[in-house]
């Protein structure tokens, strides 16, 4: 036990060090940006007004309002203090709109698209590898250069490639949207067809490129394990292969369970992407809203939340191989 405690000791001290590290970041990195977003929104409320004193103390009235007009010490210790309470202030861009209305209503879209087609490519990748360093032969031949082929396209390049060929080729998926254009959310089948329809080629540009990489990694893995000595010295004392065969694909899972944790991490940011080119009403197209606007508040809890979920994703997956992994539990006892 004292291992354990020392080892999660540890991991809970850089875990709070990098928290710190990382809102500190997150504040002040995108207020360097050279833009002033209290000009712009002064701008468009001043459409018309020629006097420069009512022009000014439109300015004024704004940069209060944002804080905008204090020190940057001053301005971190209130955004830290409001953010505490799930306040993240209200959005330049979108102004009078709170941010934490736009995070809310966009990052139900962005879970229900990005968790599903990480964990089925995941599942659909890892099985496929194994198989392939397992069986080998014929299967290996044909999957093999599929999967690599899978990996070595981008995501904007699957995006763009099914939105071509089913969206504007085929026509027999909607190119943009979450759903149908005119249509207000509600409970009625006709909405959730639409929904359904829009939902696939975000979907599976995501699944596609995910299981390219897995199975590329598992097969790789796999065979190393297979070939590892422990494996030749169990054949050699009869054990059963299925036994054997167990033990190293369980092995082989470890690198591919930080993967999937990473990739939980970053689902955020990864669903810029598929978002941007399908028009996907999702935090990954609010967060690239938010920066060409220079939109401070929404840009600063946008990638908070991001890193709030690597750290957490890094830190159960440390965690996790306490248990899971014997080479970690033994250099706790070093």
């Amino acid at each position: 036990m004292k291992g354990y405690r020392k080892y999660f000791g540890k991991k809970i001290f850089w875990f709070i060090i990098t928290f710190i590290a990382a809102v500190i970041l997150n504040f002040v990195l995108p207020r360097l940006m050279p833009a002033d977003p209290v000009a712009g929104i002064t701008s468009r409320l001043a459409q018309g007004v020629t006097d420069a004193t009512a022009v000014q103390e439109i300015y004024q009235r704004y940069a209060e309002e944002f804080g905008t007009n204090r020190s940057m010490v001053e301005q971190f210790f209130i955004f830290v203090g409001n953010a505490l309470h799930g306040d993240f202030g209200t959005s330049f861009s979108q102004y009078p709109r709170e941010v934490s209305d736009i995070i809310l209503s966009a990052l139900p879209w962005t879970l229900a698209l990005q968790l599903p087609a990480i964990l089925i490519g995941w599942l659909l990748g890892n099985v496929l590898g194994a198989l392939a360093a397992y069986i080998r032969k014929g299967f290996d031949k044909i999957l093999m250069p599929v999967t690599m082929f899978l990996s070595a396209i981008p995501a904007f390049g699957m995006a763009v490639i099914l939105l071509v060929v089913f969206a504007l080729t085929l026509h027999i998926a909607p190119s943009s949207g979450a759903y149908g254009q005119g249509m207000v959310p509600n409970l009625s089948w006709n909405f959730i067809w639409s929904v359904i329809t829009h939902y696939q080629l975000p979907f599976w540009s995501v699944v596609l490129v995910s299981i390219g990489g897995q199975a590329v990694g598992m097969r790789s893995m796999s065979i190393y394990e297979l070939n590892a000595d422990y494996v030749k010295y169990a054949r050699f004392l009869g054990i059963k292969d299925r036994k054997i065969v167990g033990y190293v694909f369980r092995n082989a899972m470890l690198p591919q369970i930080t993967g999937l944790a990473m990739s939980l991490g970053t689902m955020m940011s990864g669903a810029l992407v598929a978002e941007i080119i399908f028009s996907y009403p999702g935090l990954g197209s609010t967060m690239y809203d938010a920066v060409t606007s220079a939109d401070y508040p929404l840009i600063s809890a946008t990638t908070l939340i991001i890193t709030i979920m690597v750290l957490i994703s890094t830190f159960v997956l440390d965690i996790v191989y306490g248990f899971i992994d014997p080479r970690v539990k033994a250099a706790q006892y070093d």
